[in-house]
């Protein structure tokens, strides 16, 4: 138990979670603490965070959801964070995306398919697995709330019209949506269930594959040879769990379960978080892109 408690703190740090609700959905909880119709009601306007809730994992106790349950309001969604220490994040976070885009090339399967079709599926996939490499990387993050000033200068900004290229950039910047501490909670409930798994590198090897091979991504023009790709990796992924796990016979319908909710991370909360204070105003997809088809050293 202490060692389960242990990593949750460290995913889920106390100081995140121990500001002071004031807004008014709390304060009507607070003063109706017996209102059936308002706790259902207020239990199903949240129930978004139980999907991936680390309740559903075995490994986790009580204590642990009821830590991270602060509350039934919408200051959570709300609340925008960014990175505690971003120097130091951002330079781990884009080792992880460079080891992704040398995994997505080392493929050859991959390669030869139509340059559409990659580009496709870069789009759609490559949060998912960065999100796997932040796993298998055994990354920890801590975030911090927006500056105030922060906050109202992106509110002024959408306010008004850009009448420069230095203020059409800011209004760009203005219009970009903040991550969010319950944005920062699915995806580190993500990493938790991932690490519980305990995932050899064969094992994410293969899961990336399945991942990456998505014939359900709309736009494709070989689905047929990207499912008869996506099941070859489930296939070979299967026999490495019956190999490593030959006694834990739901071993593979766990990891499809826990890697299924990557795809409920948003491309927009690992781009505002992880590259942004990198990159600027470029677009992430453009140099994921070159870092694809151009760049050597990336290979």
């Amino acid at each position: 138990m202490a060692k389960n408690i242990g990593k949750f703190i460290m995913m889920f740090p106390l100081e995140e979670m121990k500001t002071t609700c004031h807004c008014s959905g709390y304060r009507e909880q607070q003063q109706k603490p017996h209102s059936i119709l308002y706790n259902i009601l207020s239990w199903a306007d949240s129930n978004y965070s139980n999907n991936n809730s680390l309740i559903k994992n075995n490994h986790v106790n009580q204590y642990d959801y009821n830590m991270m349950m602060p509350h039934n309001c919408h200051c959570e969604r709300r609340r925008a964070v960014c990175l505690k220490n971003p120097e130091g994040t951002c330079q781990v976070a884009s080792d992880v995306l460079v080891k992704t885009i040398r995994f997505m090339k080392s493929l050859p399967s991959f390669s030869q398919l139509p340059v559409e079709d990659q580009l496709t599926l870069l789009r759609d996939c490559w949060v998912p697995l960065f999100s796997l490499g932040l796993a298998q990387e055994r990354t920890v993050f801590e975030v911090k709330d927006v500056p105030q000033a922060s906050m109202l200068r992106r509110i002024l900004l959408n306010g008004q019209g850009p009448q420069s290229e230095e203020e059409h950039e800011e209004e760009d910047e203005g219009k970009r949506s903040l991550p969010t501490l319950a944005g920062v909670h699915k995806l580190r409930s993500c990493l938790y269930r991932l690490w519980t798994l305990d995932l050899s590198p064969k094992e994410y090897a293969y899961l990336k594959g399945a991942m990456l091979f998505n014939p359900a991504v709309p736009g494709l023009s070989t689905t047929v040879v990207i499912d008869g790709l996506q099941q070859e990796a489930q296939r070979a992924l299967q026999e490495v769990v019956l190999t490593l796990h030959p006694g834990d016979s739901g071993r593979f319908s766990r990891i499809l379960l826990s890697t299924s909710a990557l795809q409920a991370v948003s491309q927009s909360l690992i781009t505002e978080l992880f590259f942004r204070p990198v990159i600027g105003q470029a677009n992430l997809f453009d140099l994921l892109s070159e870092m694809l088809f151009i760049r050597q050293e990336y290979s």
